[in-house]
């Protein structure tokens, strides 16, 4: 996706655009902004978890009934 010389470029402009002042708390708030995420991720999943799956349990396994019949020559296929 990106190159390294891309990339560089895009960090130089960041450090030039924000100022070297700026810079530390930016890099605070995506780290916190980053935590949050995995946070709330992770809450929704033990939420998933422990819930029931819908209609899991409501619905009978599905039987099929008939005979057996058996071929008297092999199947071809084409």
């Amino acid at each position: 996706m990106f190159g390294l010389s891309e990339l560089a470029l895009v960090l130089i402009v960041v450090v030039l655009v924000l100022g070297a002042k700026k810079l530390p708390e930016l890099a605070r708030s995506a780290g916190k902004a980053a935590r949050i995420l995995k946070s709330e991720r992770k809450a929704m999943k033990e939420e998933n978890a422990s819930r029931p799956v819908p209609g899991a349990k409501a619905q009978a396994p599905h039987v099929v009934t008939g005979r057996v019949v058996e071929r008297d020559t092999p199947h071809e296929r084409s």
